[in-house]
């Protein structure tokens, strides 16, 4: 499998669409400080890939802050052969110079 990269606005149509599972893999105090509405915490530090929620067949996009942690554990999932190959390329950050929302 390979690396999807979203750009905000892909992300936002799918979320409108609820055709995905959000998954912020940034730490709790990042995520209580600001984060996308509906996504599930799962911190890198402690991730684990098969927690990963796969529900009703919704494909997982990852996001952090910008990027990189996300990148790293979509890796970590396909390593443990978990169907996950999209994250938010520029992560929150990304979102909001987007202009989109955060619940905080």
């Amino acid at each position: 499998m390979t690396l999807i990269n979203l750009t905000a606005a892909q992300l936002a149509e799918q979320l409108q669409a609820d055709a995905i599972t959000l998954v912020d893999v940034r730490e709790v105090h990042e995520f209580n400080q600001g984060h996308i509405d509906g996504a599930v915490l799962m911190p890198l530090s402690s991730f684990d890939p098969s927690a990963v929620p796969l529900e009703d067949g919704k494909p997982v996009v990852l996001y952090c802050a910008r990027g990189g942690r996300s990148a790293n554990a979509v890796a970590m999932c396909q390593q443990f052969g978990v169907p996950v190959q999209q994250h938010l390329a520029d992560g929150i950050m990304g979102w909001m110079a987007a202009g989109l929302p955060l619940v905080r």
